[in-house]
């Protein structure tokens, strides 16, 4: 099936990314859903069961369609800027496995999407290429670093876009735009094809305009790649993707009863507080209380969180407090594994190997120096800088070593509420209602958020990818005119009981779009 435009969406196509600006690289007039090159490879085809499934629940909200690609995620023939000036020119000779399995359905790239440098940022103002804005107020950040991918979906755009998630990049621009994002289980889709800032924590997620069409690309790009040595299949005790239609509740325990566990009002304030006595050595009180007042929700995302947790109970779930005693270490722990790992890919970028070169240079030292000067932007140095630190010699056991045990407490923690990624046990619970980040869309005023709060914001996020577990983030409310989102946080390979709850959800609560957004694709459920 190919892709057709439907009437007037070139003009409305235009119109809106005259104000947003979600691409790097825009193609709304390509009518074809042809993969270049060829067909997808037999290996990367979907099981016929996985087929049939598609064709007989999800098919349509794919096939036929158009999308859009983060543009860190290869695709052949397109950009492959990673939202860097060191990358402006690159065309990408080859194209990433998730987007193959979704050409080989039918849908088509139509453009590739604006990102924080790298993937290093909670706003996209860090990318080198371009500013992108928020749908709902053009003044306002559209979350990041997927922010291109979450603004074109949230403006109508593309119904459906890949984005990745290294630390919530994918989930908070979804609650910034007021759209649907899911961060797989790490695995669950291969990162072939995605360049990588912080192997270990990222991945490749979805972001869409509604729930089904949310379960429907990520039926189709999940799966084993025999060119991605981390990518696994579902194991086998794990609950189906799509499961009865007569209860998609999403309940996973043996005793058939829903239960999901809140982040009190009080654990919240535990965890900022938490922080705030991190400061406690090293002289660093004073940027540990400005960690903990980045932490602290403000009332209109407490008021949508509130409001979430009463619908879930009028849906008939039953909701008990949770508290998460290691939250506090979140933030440091996950800011040292990915500047650690980021110093280490990043190096490949040394105008030797990839990355504009310099027009002059005295010798190879020089020609790296000039290039990377040139290229990177501020917060890309500052993060290669610190991993670069933490890996020093005598400074491993100090801070990396010490970052590592402190994930494999967080994902411990999880564990003991949610069940372990064998299945062996029934979990305490069937998942964990999260904030997504503690404000809404931030302006770029003198009110705007510094880079320091905005990493210290992440605690709510980072934890999922520290521990590996699937997360889906998705529109509570409208509070002062802006969006806000929460996010359900569950056992490995939970995708769909999540799914599931956001779909009860969003059936008695339907999802709210910016003034000015028109719908061009149904969702055939």
């Amino acid at each position: 099936m190919s892709y057709k435009q439907p009437e007037g969406f070139i003009s409305y196509c235009k119109e809106w990314e005259t104000k947003i600006g979600a691409f790097t690289e825009f193609r709304p007039e390509t009518e074809t859903a042809a993969v270049p090159g060829g067909a997808a490879p037999a290996a990367l085809r979907l099981s016929s069961k996985e087929e049939a499934r598609l064709s007989s629940e999800a098919l349509a909200s794919i096939a036929g369609l158009p999308f859009a690609v983060k543009d860190n995620i290869a695709v052949r023939d397109f950009s492959l800027s990673c939202g860097s000036k060191l990358l402006a020119d690159l065309r990408s000779p080859y194209t990433a496995t998730a987007v193959l399995k979704l050409q080989a359905l039918g849908a088509a790239v139509i453009g590739k999407t604006n990102l924080d440098e790298f993937g290093m940022g909670s706003s996209t103002d860090n990318s080198g290429i371009q500013k992108t804005n928020n749908p709902w107020d053009e003044n306002r950040v559209p979350g990041g670093s997927s922010g291109g991918s979450a603004a074109a979906v949230a403006a109508g755009l593309v119904p459906f876009a890949l984005g990745s998630d290294t630390g919530g990049s994918v989930r908070q621009p979804a609650a910034f735009c007021g759209v649907v994002g899911l961060k797989p289980t790490y695995g669950a889709v291969s990162r072939y094809g995605l360049v990588a800032y912080a192997s270990s924590l990222e991945g490749i997620g979805v972001l869409a305009d509604t729930t089904a069409r949310t379960r429907a690309v990520f039926a189709a790009i999940r799966g084993r790649d025999p060119l991605d040595d981390t990518s696994r299949e579902t194991p086998a005790g794990a609950p189906p993707l799509y499961g009865d239609s007569q209860n998609r509740r999403g309940i996973t325990r043996r005793d058939s009863t829903g239960i999901i566990g809140v982040l009190s009002a009080e654990a919240v304030a535990k965890a900022a507080a938490g922080l705030a006595a991190l400061g406690g050595q090293d002289g660093a009180a004073e940027a540990a209380g400005a960690a903990a007042s980045a932490a602290v929700l403000e009332p209109e995302v407490r008021r949508a969180f509130d409001l979430t947790r009463e619908r879930f109970a009028a849906l008939g779930y039953k909701l008990t407090d949770v508290e998460m005693p290691s939250l506090k270490y979140g933030v440091p722990a996950y800011y040292t594994i990915a500047a650690a790992e980021a110093s280490a890919n990043l190096a490949r970028f040394d105008g030797v190997r990839y990355g504009k070169r310099p027009d002059w240079a005295e010798n190879p030292d020089d020609l790296v120096d000039k290039t990377r000067d040139a290229g990177f932007g501020d917060e890309v140095k500052l993060r290669i800088l610190l991993g670069t630190f933490v890996l020093r010699s005598g400074f491993q056991d100090r801070y990396y070593l010490r970052a590592q045990r402190i994930r494999a407490g967080i994902r411990a923690g999880f564990e003991a509420l949610l069940g372990g990624p064998d299945y062996a046990d029934a979990p305490a619970m069937d998942a964990i209602l999260l904030p997504v980040f503690p404000t809404r869309a931030f302006d770029r005023g003198p009110s705007s958020l510094s880079s320091f709060a905005q990493k210290a914001a992440d605690l709510y996020t980072c934890c999922a990818n520290l521990a590996g577990l699937p997360a889906v983030s998705f529109p509570a409310s409208v509070e002062g005119g802006l969006p806000v989102g929460v996010q359900l946080l569950g056992r490995a390979f939970s995708e769909g009981p999540l799914l599931d709850m956001v779909e009860a959800y969003e059936a008695a609560h339907p999802f709210p779009h910016p003034p000015g957004y028109k719908a061009f694709w149904e969702v055939n459920q």
